[in-house]
C-alpha cells in the first residue's frame, strides 16, 4: 500500500473504480471469482519467502515501540502463511454464495416474486497490525462478489504491500478487473470516503475500540464492528475441575491477543475452594498475571488485587481477572455490566444451569463446555471472516460470506396491474409459497 497522498479527485476515481468492478463482480460466474481465490492461494504459498522477507522488515521497524500483542499479530512465519492459503482455499470451495433464492411465492396466476441473494457492493475495510486479515477480507470479498477498499496499520506496510500485490496479480491473471480490490494510502483517503455513502456500502474496522468509534462518529455509512472482547467464562458449581482448568487456559493462553480470548473468570462460591487453587496451580507456572476479587485473595493470598476497572478490561495479554460470584444469578448481572456482547462460556454440569445462561446473555457468541478462542469464523466453517460485529442489526457474531450479502426481490408478471387488486371487485392474492427446490 502506498504512503503518497491522493488528491480528492484520486480518492474519488479509486472509489469509482471499485464501483464499477463490484458490478463486473455481481455477474461473474461463481467458478471464475474461485479461480481468482485459488490462484491466490498459490502465490501465496510461491511468494512466502518474499512474504516473510517484507514481513520482517516491518518487525524491525517497530522495535519496541508496539505492544507485545499488537507484535504478536504482525509477526508472519511459514506456518500463517500456509494458514492464509488453506483459508483461501477453504473459501474458494464454499458453495456460490450469490443469486440463491430465499423464497419462492406465487402472488397470483403468472405473477411470481422471488428473493435471491446478491453483494452489498463496495466495502472499505479498516484494520491494524495483522496483515493475515487482508488476505481474508480480500477472498471474502471477491467470493461474495463485492469489491473492497482497504486500508492496513503503518505498521505492517510492507507486509500487506506484498500481499495486496498477489491479492490483485490473482485477480489480472484469471481476466478480473484489477480495481476490484485496492489499497487506501492514509487516514485521509479513509476520511474523505466516509463521506461518500454513494461510493461505498459498509465500512468494516477491525482492531482498536478508538478505531471503530472514530469511524462509527464520522460516517453515515454503515459500520460493522466490534468496539471491545471483554469475554467471560463463569465456572459454575457444577464445573468439573479438569474441564474447567482445561477451558480456562485454553481460552486464556491459546492466543492471548485476540479479541475472544477470556478476560474474566467467574467462579460461584461453592466451587471457588476447590476451583480456584486448580486454576493458579496451572496458570501461575505457564505466566499468567491473576488478578482477584477479595473472595479470592482470602483463598489464595499471594494473587494480585484486582481494581474495578479490570472487570472491563481486554488486556490481550497473560492477564486474567478472577471474581468469585454468589450464583448463577450475579455472574449473569456482572456479564450484563461489564461484558462487550463478544462470546461468553459456562462451564457446567448442570444442564437447567446451562440452558438458562443460553438462553439469558445477550451476546454474538454463548458457549457451554467450550473455549471463547472457537469465536471464529473459520473456525465456524466461514472459511474466513472479516470481522467480528456485536451489533444486533444485520450481521451478529463472526462475519463470513452472508454477512457481505443482501438481497432483492424479483418480479415475474404478465402484464398484471395493482388496479386489478383494488377496489370492491379486488382480485384475492393467492400467496403460494413453492416448495423448496421447486
Amino acid at each position: 500500500m502506498s504512503e503518497a497522498s491522493l488528491s480528492p479527485l484520486q480518492i474519488q476515481a479509486m472509489a469509482q473504480g471499485a464501483r464499477d468492478a463490484s458490478r463486473r463482480l455481481a455477474t461473474t460466474p461463481s467458478k471464475v471469482r474461485s479461480a481468482v481465490l485459488l490462484r491466490l492461494a498459490d502465490l501465496l504459498e510461491r511468494q512466502a519467502p518474499a512474504l516473510l522477507v517484507a514481513n520482517a522488515e516491518d518487525i524491525r521497524a517497530a522495535g519496541d515501540s508496539l505492544p507485545a500483542a499488537t507484535l504478536q499479530r504482525l509477526h508472519l512465519d511459514a506456518s500463517k502463511v500456509a494458514a492464509m492459503a488453506q483459508g483461501v482455499r477453504a473459501v474458494a470451495t464454499l458453495p456460490d454464495p450469490l443469486h440463491q433464492v430465499q423464497l419462492h411465492r406465487l402472488l397470483d396466476d403468472g405473477l411470481e416474486l422471488t428473493r435471491v441473494t446478491c453483494p452489498l457492493g463496495v466495502l472499505c475495510v479498516v484494520f491494524e497490525a495483522r496483515p493475515d486479515a487482508l488476505i481474508q477480507i480480500s477472498a471474502l470479498a471477491l467470493k461474495s462478489g463485492n469489491a473492497v477498499l482497504l486500508k492496513g496499520g503503518s505498521e505492517a506496510r510492507h507486509s500487506n504491500a506484498a500481499l495486496l500485490a498477489l491479492v490483485r496479480q490473482a485477480l489480472v491473471e484469471e481476466g478480473l478487473p484489477e480495481p476490484a480490490v485496492q489499497g487506501l494510502p492514509d487516514r485521509e483517503a479513509v476520511a474523505a470516503l466516509l463521506q461518500r455513502p454513494d461510493l461505498v456500502d459498509l465500512v468494516i474496522p477491525r482492531g482498536s475500540r478508538e478505531l471503530v468509534q472514530s469511524l462509527q462518529a464520522a460516517t453515515r455509512i454503515p459500520v460493522l464492528g466490534h468496539a471491545d472482547g471483554v469475554c467471560h467464562m463463569y465456572l459454575d458449581a457444577a464445573a468439573a475441575t479438569a474441564m474447567a482448568v482445561a477451558l480456562v487456559r485454553d481460552a486464556k493462553l491459546q492466543y492471548p491477543a485476540a479479541c475472544n480470548a477470556v478476560e474474566t473468570v467467574l467462579i460461584h462460591r461453592w466451587a471457588a475452594a476447590r476451583l480456584l487453587p486448580a486454576l493458579v496451580e496451572d496458570l501461575v507456572p505457564r505466566g499468567v498475571e491473576l488478578r482477584g476479587c477479595p473472595a479470592c485473595l482470602a483463598l489464595v493470598p499471594t494473587l494480585g488485587k484486582a481494581m474495578e476497572a479490570d472487570w472491563d478490561a481486554e488486556y490481550g495479554a497473560p492477564i486474567l481477572a478472577l471474581k468469585v460470584v454468589a450464583d448463577l444469578d450475579e455472574a449473569l448481572t456482572h456479564i450484563r455490566a461489564h461484558g462487550s456482547g463478544h462470546t461468553e462460556a459456562i462451564v457446567t454440569e448442570d444442564h437447567a444451569a446451562a440452558a438458562r445462561f443460553l438462553a439469558e446473555v445477550d451476546a454474538a457468541g454463548v458457549f457451554h463446555n467450550a473455549s471463547t478462542r472457537f469465536a471464529d469464523g473459520y473456525r465456524y466453517g466461514f472459511g474466513a471472516e472479516v470481522g467480528i460485529s456485536t451489533g444486533r442489526i444485520h450481521a451478529r457474531g463472526p462475519v463470513g460470506l452472508e454477512g457481505l450479502l443482501s438481497y432483492r426481490y424479483l418480479l415475474l408478471g404478465h402484464g398484471h396491474c395493482v388496479e386489478d387488486y383494488a377496489g370492491p371487485s379486488a382480485r384475492p392474492f393467492k400467496h403460494l409459497d413453492f416448495t423448496t427446490g421447486s
